[in-house]
């Protein structure tokens, strides 16, 4: 069943997936691995493609057409679909066809004491289980209708294991996700009937999130369903609903990422934005460091990210659908203050007023030639943001009550060191932390004090705005200036076009006054993705997504850019504010 109202994608691309389920069906395995077949993949335990899926003929592989939509995934051959795929819950999949071979196999392939899965039937319901080593978790198979032919049940070492369904007739099954044991599978809904609530759970979510949309935002409708097929259920580590950043083999919540889902999702589901914002800051340490990552199974602290958090809450309160109260906002003041004082406290070396950075995944910008003559340096992004978020966490203090003075002595002195120690007539640099070396100037990540370039000489803004300007080609702002020597189509930080740093000078643009710069960026970065999806990163000259080709916060920073364009279009038509969010108070 294909609604003619539902974005279709190919799964090479975006996973088909459910909002809250830790699975997808795809062909991409792992990291860069793509399989010729659909895969069931599990992001427990980390990302492992634990089934295969194929229509089979005599036990052959039949070629086939894969297409998606946000509700059915079909398997179409010669033209007729012989299979279809949908998730009745998170950790359910149906699966069912009209007629011809469809065969499930172990992914493995090859079952050894740690790996692999082991198959059997079980003589309690008769239902076909994989039990998995990599995810510890079983994959039970319920036949619905039809007929099932296990090969290789109980079988050990490297004898094939799989499920051959029909041949003779229309089949259903039912393959579960569970732990050691669970009721017999049961359900009340059709195929067709659970194809269509989740067709309406999606229309319902794209409404939350884009209800704005237009046909100036094309690709609005696929950016909402790569945020809603990336969301998974508490579990494990990850203690609430959270937007894993992909479900292919990004399926973490880093310590940055997670603030540009949040601002995507806070008007229309402002407790969804505010869950995305304080996912990470669940885990935060003793000394009030943010872990680096956090999936279900594991939460890093070797890195931290860089405390964008302060300039990220203050842009998710002026979208959020809903005022903020009292207790949300000593929560987030807690976690922004203790963050701000790890970065001071912990990362500024004595004596020095410039917090430091250890290495180039601290920056998020793991690479950038930044940091070619010292990974330990003192950086003017970091002071930038540390700035904002200290203002931000002092007129929170002042409207909880607390003393928001202290906090502002604090970011005065770290302003004043950034323009007198980091900076020349020629604009920005960073610094060696032990060797005071100045760094290479042809990265992108040297500009990004423009965010704080309302508070800079307005000299100082200009000459930002000036710099990015050579950055800019015809798709966005490149992360390393092309015709440099280290520049690199596809160099992660040393050229591509990225979601976060494309958002940072946009709104920093924006903040000192380079209003026309600031659109062109918009505009170019939402035509960047209306031409090549929501990958990772994008070639800067020919637009091409690279890397991950499903990343959310490539897709919630277009959100953001297509609403916000919307939005001033509808106040300079008529000439009004944009009515975004509440920005102030509590709620009662």
């Amino acid at each position: 069943m294909t609604s003619p109202t539902l974005p279709t994608f190919d799964v090479r691309e975006i996973p088909f997936s459910y909002r809250g389920s830790w699975m997808n069906l795809s062909p991409v395995i792992g990291l860069h691995a793509h399989s010729e077949h659909v895969h069931l993949v599990s992001h427990l335990t980390g990302m492992h493609a634990v089934l295969r899926f194929a229509p089979t003929l005599f036990g052959e592989v039949v070629p086939a057409v894969v297409e998606a939509d946000p509700a059915v995934l079909s398997w179409r051959v010669n033209g007729q679909v012989v299979a279809r795929a949908v998730f009745e819950s998170g950790e359910v999949v149906r699966l069912a066809g009209d007629a011809g071979e469809f065969t499930i196999a172990d992914a493995a392939e090859v079952l050894t004491p740690f790996s692999g899965s082991y198959f059997f039937r079980a003589p309690s319901d008769g239902a076909f289980v994989f039990t998995s080593y990599e995810t510890g978790r079983r994959y039970r198979i319920t036949v619905l209708t039809g007929t099932a032919v296990a090969q290789g049940a109980e079988a050990l070492g490297n004898d094939a294991r799989a499920l051959t369904l029909g041949g003779d007739g229309p089949w259903e099954v039912a393959i579960e996700q569970i732990e050691s044991a669970a009721a017999p599978y049961a359900t009340a809904e059709s195929f067709d009937a659970v194809a269509e609530r989740v067709a309406a759970e999606y229309a319902d979510y794209l409404g939350a999130v884009a209800g704005w949309r237009t046909d100036d935002t094309p690709a609005t409708t696929l950016a909402a369903y790569t945020l809603w097929s990336a969301t998974v259920a508490p579990a494990g580590f990850v203690t609430r609903e959270s937007v894993l950043m992909s479900k292919h083999w990004m399926d973490k919540v880093w310590s940055w990422d997670h603030c540009f889902n949040a601002l995507a999702l806070a008007p229309g589901l402002p407790d969804l934005a505010l869950d995305q914002f304080l996912t990470p800051f669940d885990h935060q340490d003793a000394a009030g460091a943010m872990p680096d990552s956090v999936t279900h199974s594991e939460v890093l602290y070797n890195f931290v990210k860089p405390p964008i958090h302060g300039w990220a809450f203050q842009r998710l309160r002026e979208r959020l659908g809903r005022p903020l109260t009292r207790e949300e906002c000593e929560t987030v003041y807690g976690h922004l203050a203790r963050w701000s004082r790890f970065w001071l406290d912990h990362r500024t070396a004595p004596g020095r007023a410039l917090p430091f950075y250890e290495h180039g995944n601290d920056s998020g910008w793991d690479n950038a030639t930044t940091f070619d003559h010292d990974r330990v340096i003192e950086s003017p992004d970091l002071a930038a943001f540390l700035v904002i978020q200290l203002d931000v966490v002092a007129d929170l203090a002042d409207e909880l009550g607390h003393d928001g003075d202290t906090w502002r002595t604090e970011r005065d002195r770290v302003q004043q060191a950034l323009l007198a120690e980091l900076r020349d007539a020629e604009g920005f640099f960073a610094v060696g932390g032990h060797s005071r070396r100045e760094s290479k100037r042809t990265s992108l990540l040297t500009l990004l004090p423009i965010l704080a370039s309302d508070r800079f000489p307005t000299e100082v803004g200009a000459q930002l705005a000036e710099q990015i300007g050579h950055h800019l080609t015809s798709w966005g702002p490149a992360t390393q200036l092309i015709g440099t020597s280290e520049y690199e189509s596809d160099g992660y930080w040393r050229g591509p076009i990225w979601a976060p740093s494309t958002m940072i000078v946009e709104e920093g643009l924006r903040r000192g006054g380079h209003i026309a710069l600031a659109d062109t960026v918009n505009r170019r970065f939402r035509a960047l993705c209306e031409e090549s999806g929501f990958a990772e990163n994008f070639d800067a000259i020919t637009g091409e997504g690279l890397r991950d080709r499903a990343y959310t916060w490539t897709a919630s920073v277009y959100l953001v850019f297509a609403d916000d364009h919307l939005r001033r279009d509808v106040a300079s038509s008529v000439d009004v504010g944009d009515g975004a969010g509440t920005g102030v108070g509590f709620r009662a």
